[in-house]
């Protein structure tokens, strides 16, 4: 009994990602950028930047360039060299890759294949929004230990001013649907900026997914709606402290990227002013 007991402990191991280790929390916190801030620049620049702007974890988005002049790309499906080169040089600089996303998946073979990139490269959680291979992910997410955030963009508005229905996911009363029956590692990556997009109050709807939110992409936004542009923390319509307030109420323990969705070609200042934000509200 004893023998198959370390079995099951050493087989349990064999399929746990990497935790974001403690080393990495900043005031508590860990909070970085989404890759995609500096998508006018490489990832291995955007990486640079991050430290820059003071954060120490980056969530990487697929297709994105890997280095000045290289024609390689950050993708689940690169080739061993290319990840090899690209972990590297997230070591070099000290910055942890925590997250991978928003990647669409059309089948569960993709939805293993994007999740065994995950394990990989020591991830702790990948956001998505094909909720419509949502078994596909609980089992990979079950397999590898590795959370499942499911994203949500602005709801989209047809050209006659209708809400295209199709399009559910801008909704967390529809993410809670989907995820609550699901295994614990199925979530929500909370897009506070994008809530305010879609006209809600992204304290309302943190408190909707309570005990659900894996990961956040932080931003302010001007004005509600989306004629809204994105601003520091603290300075537009999104409760940003509030927010911070409610995730620690929650007990939040994941990774908080930072999406400044404008000022591209120079955003590091406004980068490290929401980094200092977040680590303003200590926990």
């Amino acid at each position: 009994m004893r023998l198959l007991t370390l079995l099951a402990l050493a087989a349990a191991a064999c399929v746990s990602a990497d935790p974001i280790p403690d080393s990495y929390r900043q005031n508590g916190w860990f909070v970085g950028s989404q890759a995609y801030t500096f998508k006018q620049f490489s990832f291995f620049e955007a990486i640079a930047k991050t430290k820059e702007a003071g954060g120490n974890v980056i969530e990487l988005f697929p297709g994105h360039t890997l280095k000045p002049g290289s024609k390689e790309k950050t993708h689940h499906s690169m080739s061993d060299a290319t990840f090899a080169e690209m972990k590297a040089e997230l070591d070099r600089q000290g910055v942890r890759a925590v997250n991978y996303g928003v990647i669409a998946a059309k089948d569960k073979e993709e939805v293993y294949a994007i999740m065994k990139f995950a394990k990989k490269l020591g991830l702790y959680s990948v956001c998505t929004e094909s909720t419509e291979q949502i078994a596909a992910w609980e089992a990979a997410a079950i397999e590898f230990d590795i959370k499942v955030a499911f994203h949500e963009h602005g709801k989209r508005v047809m050209k006659n001013g209708q809400v295209d229905t199709k399009y559910k996911v801008w909704d967390p009363l529809y993410v809670l649907g989907v995820v609550e029956s699901r295994d614990h590692r199925v979530g929500a990556c909370a897009d506070i900026g994008h809530w305010a997009t879609s006209d809600l109050k992204s304290v309302d709807c943190l408190k909707i997914l309570d005990g659900r939110i894996i990961s956040v992409h932080l931003k302010d936004k001007s004005e509600f709606g989306h004629k809204g542009t994105v601003v520091v923390a603290g300075k537009g319509v999104v409760d940003v402290d509030g927010c911070l307030k409610e995730l620690i109420r929650q007990k939040f323990d994941g990774h908080i990227s930072i999406e400044h969705e404008a000022d591209w070609d120079n955003s590091v200042p406004q980068v490290r002013a929401d980094i200092d934000f977040v680590k303003a509200h200590a926990k």
